[in-house]
């Protein structure tokens, strides 16, 4: 499997060979980051993702993670956990073919605001958030 993607400006743009381990994630960390109910995320091993041209900005969001986003126009890309140096999750919204990315589960399902609907039907994980 090959995927491509980038920022909203299009001044970064990645690559991914391997096929992503997608899901919801529920937590205050995700929504906060992103602006919105809830985040959708791709995991891949880091070795599987090449960014092309430009590199992503980088910025501490807790004292486990640390968030990639676009400098030019702010566009979040990536979330990487400390504990988990072997791997990155891409949004997937920053995915030319998102709709190829279907979530398989969701995360941090305690936090989950009571009126979002997608994916209740999957399996729920709570999260491991401990700071």
């Amino acid at each position: 499997m090959e995927l491509n993607g980038g920022c909203l400006c299009g001044r970064i743009r990645f690559n991914v060979t391997s096929e992503p381990r997608v899901h919801y994630c529920h937590c205050d960390m995700c929504r906060r980051a992103t602006g919105s109910a809830f985040a959708v995320l791709a995991w891949v091993p880091s070795p599987d993702l090449t960014w092309i041209d430009a590199t992503p900005a980088y910025r501490r969001s807790s004292p486990i993670a640390q968030r990639g986003f676009c400098p030019a126009c702010g566009s979040p890309l990536t979330l990487a956990y400390d504990v988990s140096p072997g791997e990155i999750a891409l949004h997937v919204g920053t995915f030319d073919d998102p709709a190829r990315l279907e979530p398989r589960y969701n995360y941090g399902s305690g936090q989950r605001l009571g009126w979002v609907c997608c994916g209740v039907d999957l399996p729920h994980r709570e999260t491991e958030e401990r700071w």
